[in-house]
Parts: structure tokens; sequence; C-alpha cells
């Protein structure tokens, strides 16, 4: 049994790893900001040891000095999954979270001698296509926003920071494999529904661009697991991808086979104006969709052999059926709406 602390614990994968290591008979202690509720991906409170309230952005996470060398102490691995992921904040923004709180975060393990388990994203490989190693050295710019630019930073520190570390790296994290169930719907689910719906209609698309589509149950299992395994994983970067391309032709084709929703007309990026757009859609494309339209645009290849080696686990099927899975529980949800004709088909 291991100590472990996680940040951003409140937080839609920090809450579902919480729930993989108490499953495991570890001792968790819940770092949380606002929101003081740990819960799992299926809505369940978890079980944790201990919820303490910090800001990783704060110095010393806004802890008295007692009080931070007392949490370092009694920690053995701290799994830093704190982070904001919007995609519109100022540069500020994201220096305070993704990259001075991975400072703060480092100089607590530091004071504890704890190993760090840091979470990342597989999108720091910014705007490159084609096969992307876990290895692969950090790019230095050719970034799509500044969310990755600021990811990419933190791991920098992480590396460079002498201590016992691991850093994962998910895709685009969705809904549970099984059926699709995700207990939040935020960032790509926003855009997600204005395309679904009709409101947005036209997206910037490259032909040749595809989507990595990543269940959290199994990046919640992945990240458990290299935790469970910190001896090998350390020094070690980890794909928690799915590693099967979708086609964004394909994602927008599974959007149209349902038929009370609009697949989205994909325009060659050269040939895309958004000031072209109708009003009300121009004005939720760039504060929404327009976010995300980085990744209808490139194509990159996630390698995953190294977490492959370490955990023993692959990613299942994520094509079209997972697809229609995700859609069906956004419906059952009430996120997206039924088809009119639902109650007498």
């Amino acid at each position: 049994m291991l100590n472990i602390l996680v940040t951003g614990a409140a937080g839609l994968v920090g809450g579902e790893v919480c729930a993989r290591l108490v499953a495991t008979g570890h001792r968790v202690t819940a770092l949380v900001h606002r929101n003081p509720e740990v819960r799992a991906n299926d809505g369940s409170l978890v079980p944790v040891a201990q919820v303490i309230r910090g800001d990783v952005s704060a110095d010393r996470f806004g802890w008295n000095a007692e009080t931070f060398a007392e949490i370092a102490a009694s920690h053995d691995l701290l799994i830093h999954c704190a982070a904001t992921v919007r995609f519109d904040l100022d540069e500020e923004d994201y220096r305070a979270v993704n990259v001075a709180g991975v400072a703060n975060a480092l100089e607590l393990a530091g004071a504890g001698d704890m190993g760090v388990l840091h979470i990342s994203t597989a999108y720091v490989c910014g705007t490159r296509d084609g096969p992307i190693a876990e290895d692969d050295p950090l790019p230095t710019g050719a970034f799509a926003n500044g969310y990755e630019a600021s990811k990419a930073a933190g791991e920098r520190l992480v590396r460079d920071s002498g201590l016992f570390w691991a850093i994962v790296r998910p895709s685009i994290v969705v809904g549970a494999h099984g059926d699709g169930a995700i207990r939040q719907f935020d960032t790509t689910y926003a855009a997600f529904k204005l395309i679904a719906e009709g409101r947005v209609r036209h997206m910037p698309a490259r032909a040749d661009a595809t989507l990595d589509f990543v269940p959290i149950d199994y990046v919640a299992a992945g990240i458990a697991a290299l935790a469970n395994r910190m001896d090998e994983a350390a020094g070690g970067t980890f794909h928690l991808v799915s590693g099967q391309r979708l086609p964004v032709g394909r994602f927008a084709a599974a959007i149209g086979a349902y038929p009370h929703f609009h697949e989205p007309e994909l325009v060659p990026p050269e040939a895309f104006d958004p000031v072209r757009l109708p009003a009300l859609e121009r004005r939720l494309f760039r504060r929404v969709a327009g976010l995300y339209a980085s990744y209808f645009q490139r194509d990159p290849h996630f390698d995953d052999t190294q977490f492959s080696a370490v955990s023993g686990q692959r990613c299942p099927e994520t094509g079209e059926a997972y697809i229609a899975r995700l859609i069906d529980y956004c419906i059952a949800a009430g996120f997206l709406p039924a088809s009119e004709y639902a109650d007498s088909a």
C-alpha cells in the first residue's frame, strides 16, 4: 500500500484515478481547490482517506510551512492531475496553473522525497504529423494553442527536476469504453454539441486529418497501473492513447448517421473564412468550436509501445461503434436531444 497524494482530485480524470487507487488498496489523499467532492466517473463518491484544500498555483499550495512539511513527509507518491484544460485563456493563466502549478508540485514532492507521476497531454507534440514516439524530444514551438505550450513547459520542469518521475500523456479523453458514460460534459463535448445540433455547420479540416479518442476508464486504469509500477516507469514518458486514428471524415459521418443530427461540412483550411459564416454560427465558432479546429487539421500517429511494455495494457476498439456509444450516452443523459421519432420507433 502506498500513501498517494492526487492533485486535481475533484476533476474528471482525477476523480476516476482516485477511485482506481482506492479500489486497489492505496491510501489516497485528495487535493481539491473549490469543489470538495471526489467522484468516480460513475458519479459515486470516492472513499478517499483525506480531502485537503489547496491551490496549486499558490506558493506551498497556500498552506503554512508546518502543513506543507507534514503533507510532504507523509506521502510516497504525488500524482499531479491538476491543470486547466481550457483552450481560451490568457498566457498568464496557463503559466499560473500549468507551469507554476507544476513547479509548486515538484517543490512539495522534493520536500518529502516523493515520486512524481505527472499527467500531461499527447498533444505536446504540437502540430506535428506522422509518427510520434513517447521518447521524442519536446518541440520548442509550433503548438496549436496556449494549453499545449503550457503543458510542454510543465513537462520540461518535471524532466529537469532531478526527482523520481514518470510522465503520462493522454490524447482526447472521452466517455467510458463500454457505454460511453462520462460524469461531466465539458471541453471537447461543448464543441461536439454545437456541431451535432447544427449550430456550427462548417469546420476547417484537412482531408487526411485524424482524431485519437481515448476512453476515460482506460486512461485512469493506465495511470493507476503506472503508479503501481513506478520503479519500472521512472524516467519514462507514456502515451495513453487509442493508437487507432479515426479520419475526421468518418467522425463527421458518424454524427450524420443520426437523422436528427447535422453532419458538418468539412472545408479545406485554405478555403475556410469564418467571416463568411452566418452571424450566429460565426460567434459560436469563434467562442467554442473554433478553439478545437486544430484537431481537425493534423494527423499525429501516437505510438504507445513503452506504455504497453510496462503495463501490459492496450486500448480497446475506438472506431465508429465506439463513437456511436458516446453519442447514445449523450442522448440518454440529456446532453444531446433525442430524436422526435424515438418514442414511436
